[in-house]
């Protein structure tokens, strides 16, 4: 039995995989490897259909609850392209603010240099971001800049407090958000990239009137669909957003020497730790709005980087005390 299983489950590794999936009463080809996850599987279903991942429910011959594990690797189970996948769930048609039922991410463990470097270099998650760059299209809604650094930045607890409730969502706004993006944009082009769904990232950024400010443009949003489950030795498999795609679909303009991305959680940068600044989380909106003045200081940071000709030779975990003259020296 055991030969039997492997046998099943061998030639599945970083191969291309065609599957069937069938809902609602149509049927979709979605392509995987067996070095992606059930995570990744359920994200090229949502492409076809619009299913967010979390409203999936995947059902195959044989495999039991092995599909309820977003974290698996499709090469530990024994998939054939001869056998049709179902797959149950809604689309959302009608916007709710979903992020309120997922749990917070508590565990945002802190990967060592040494780690990440490991992690950023594993051939096989640099395939999975080569993936990724021929599968995902940016979308513009503004055109790049030429001479302009560019700014990456998270929404949930970075430009925003998703958790708390108030009648109006300006309420839950980190204050100096608008004075930020605005100083911001002299020379930083500016990207939305936050680990939900598109249309939670354009309602959130209409309901704070980012996508219509006067003072400032956004080059363009990034969502789910463009992240990347990759392997760790020591923390298993999770989700990362790898600047390397913005990089290689436009790479006239942005490359490791003149990004810079800010969120809340240090995993999400792990493809490009040398690019990633771990903003304070802004939670309790009521209770720290008076206070949290975090944009207002990475404003003084941004400008005060601005004229560099490498950020990747910065460490942005000491922002705070930055010093522009005697780097320069160095």
């Amino acid at each position: 039995m055991a030969s039997e299983s492997s046998s099943a489950v061998s030639p599945m590794t970083v191969e291309e995989l065609t599957l069937a999936v069938k809902w609602s009463g149509k049927e979709h080809t979605v392509r995987v490897c067996g070095d992606d996850t059930v995570g990744e599987l359920k994200r090229r279903i949502c492409e076809v259909t619009n299913v967010l991942p979390k409203r999936q429910k995947l059902l195959y011959p044989k495999v039991g609850a092995k599909l309820a594990d977003d974290s698996l690797l499709l090469s530990q189970i024994p998939l054939k392209s001869s056998f049709k996948m179902t797959m149950i769930g809604t689309v959302e048609d009608d916007i709710i603010v979903d992020q309120v039922e997922s749990p917070d991410i508590i565990d945002d463990f802190e990967i060592e240099q040494d780690e990440a470097v490991d992690i950023k270099d594993k051939e096989i998650n640099k395939e999975k971001l080569r993936r990724r760059i021929a599968q995902h299209k940016i979308v513009l809604r503004n055109p790049c800049r030429e001479g302009k650094k560019l700014l990456v930045l998270d929404i949930d607890y970075t430009l925003f407090d998703h958790r708390s409730t108030a009648e109006n969502p300006l309420e839950l706004m980190r204050p100096y958000l608008h004075e930020f993006l605005s100083a911001a944009y002299a020379a930083y082009d500016i990207m939305i990239w936050s680990a939900t769904s598109m249309k939670w990232v354009e309602v959130k950024m209409k309901q704070l009137g980012v996508l219509d400010n006067p003072n400032y443009k956004i080059t363009a949003m990034l969502d789910h669909m463009a992240m990347i489950t990759v392997q760790s030795d020591h923390y298993g498999v999770f989700d990362c957003k790898p600047l390397g795609l913005i990089w290689a679909h436009f790479p006239e303009f942005y490359s490791p020497k003149n990004t810079i991305m800010f969120d809340d959680l240090r995993r999400n940068f792990v493809m490009n730790p040398q690019n990633g600044l771990p903003i304070k989380p802004f939670r309790k909106a009521h209770a720290n709005r008076s206070s949290d003045d975090e944009l207002m200081k990475l404003t003084q940071y941004l400008f005060a980087i601005s004229d560099l000709d490498d950020l990747s030779l910065l460490d942005h975990k000491r922002w705070e005390s930055f010093d522009g003259v005697s780097f320069k020296k160095h």
